[in-house]
């Protein structure tokens, strides 16, 4: 048994790499309790597997205490006979007496290959566990093995990764043996194996396309502030530049939209809006509402975070968008709830502002001034060079 027990631990380590220390470690706890088992519930044993030569030695470890105060001959010697094994022993010190049984190999093989076996499963599955934990929040790619009603399974090499529902996108038909590109949401260690969880929905999964397809966005030049997704149809991306001499959303939509296309292809036609971020909240939400016009940003004093947009009477529907999209997305963006109203209904809420400010004296030109033909100018402004993006990307 000996020979063919080291040339089994040397064969995993070299193919499994599954170090020999593990199987012996998890081999000598199994024997203890297998030797416990067939043997004496009683005893108080350790195993040692000599990892030289492949023997096995069973031994019983007992405590050093008086004479007087033997009770367990078990688990305890009198020091009058621990010294006459060695004169260096002390009270307290632990004596190891060998009871290895003769048919004990018969028990200890058995033993041994059912540790093996549990100990090559867990290994590989700690392996796979530790090398696609890496991969977390990053993009991989796999092919499609198969389909049920829960999950797309998806091979990505040493594991199968399981994409749910919400996970895969509405205008997308997957087939098996197709390559696809996944971005991996979470990988958890569970009692069968490491489960890596997939998603082709997840906002993550843009930030890492552009940051594949545009390297000012690899680099940090160009960074990504928010993103917000209705995967397989469309998405908004607002974008700020480090370098005032880089413009942000030209240099992530690309000459004549090609780099945004790119990632526009890769998610089947998942139409995208580039939007550039502000300081100003008010400038930001404008933006956010693109392509639509948008007259005055009114933030509620009472409602943190809330506000309500004027726009033009004309541009209502497309500020909202299709099923409220447009408004929906702006708002995921931004942080915002967002109430739009047209500008022949909230007429008489801008002049009530504008007669306010006037009546206590608030410079305009100050943060929380509000002057209506200034920035109905800078919003169109904005807008504009909005709308030129919008085309390109078109």
């Amino acid at each position: 048994m000996s020979k063919e027990l080291l040339g089994a631990l040397t064969s995993l380590e070299e193919e499994k790499g599954i170090k020999k220390e593990i199987i012996i470690e998890a081999l000598e706890a199994a024997l203890v309790s297998a030797y416990k088992r067939n043997y004496g519930q009683a005893q108080n044993v350790e195993v040692i597997f000599d990892s030289k030569k492949g023997d096995l030695h069973v031994y019983s470890v007992k405590k050093i205490v008086n004479d007087d105060e033997l009770e367990d001959d078990q688990l305890e010697v009198s020091l009058s006979d621990a010294v006459q094994i060695n004169r260096g022993y002390e009270l307290g010190d632990e004596v190891k007496f060998e009871v290895t049984p003769k048919n004990f190999g018969r028990i200890a093989a058995q033993t041994a290959k059912q540790v093996i076996m549990q100990r090559v499963r867990e290994a590989e599955r700690e392996i796979v566990f530790n090398e696609y934990s890496k991969y977390e929040d990053e993009l991989v790619t796999g092919e499609i093995e198969r389909q049920d009603a829960r999950f797309v399974y998806v091979n990505l090499g040493k594991v199968e990764a399981v994409m749910g529902l919400r996970d895969q996108m509405s205008n997308e038909v997957y087939r098996p043996q197709d390559k696809i590109k996944v971005y991996v949401s979470k990988v958890e260690n569970a009692t069968k194996g490491p489960q890596v969880f997939v998603s082709r929905t997840a906002p993550g999964m843009l930030k890492r396309l552009f940051e594949q397809e545009i390297p000012e966005v690899y680099d940090g030049t160009v960074e990504i502030v928010s993103i917000a997704r209705e995967a397989g149809d469309r998405a908004k991306v607002s974008v700020r530049s480090n370098n005032s001499d880089i413009d942000p959303v030209g240099t992530t939509v690309g000459p004549r939209g090609q780099r945004v296309q790119t990632i526009v292809n890769e998610l089947h036609g998942e139409n995208m809006d580039i939007v550039e971020w502000d300081a100003d909240d008010a400038k930001y939400i404008s933006n956010a509402l693109n392509p639509a016009e948008v007259i005055a940003v009114i933030f509620d004093k009472n409602a943190e975070r809330s506000c309500t947009v004027v726009v033009p009477d004309h541009q209502l529907s497309l500020a909202i968008g299709k099923k409220g999209q447009n408004a929906r997305l702006a708002a995921k963006l931004t942080g915002y709830k967002i109430d739009i109203k047209p500008e022949s209904e909230a007429q008489e809420l801008l002049n009530s502002i504008a007669n306010d400010e006037v009546n206590n004296s608030v410079d305009t030109n100050s943060d929380q001034g509000f002057d209506e033909e200034h920035y109905v100018d800078e919003i169109n402004s904005d807008q504009n060079e909005n709308d030129f993006e919008q085309d390109d990307m078109n």
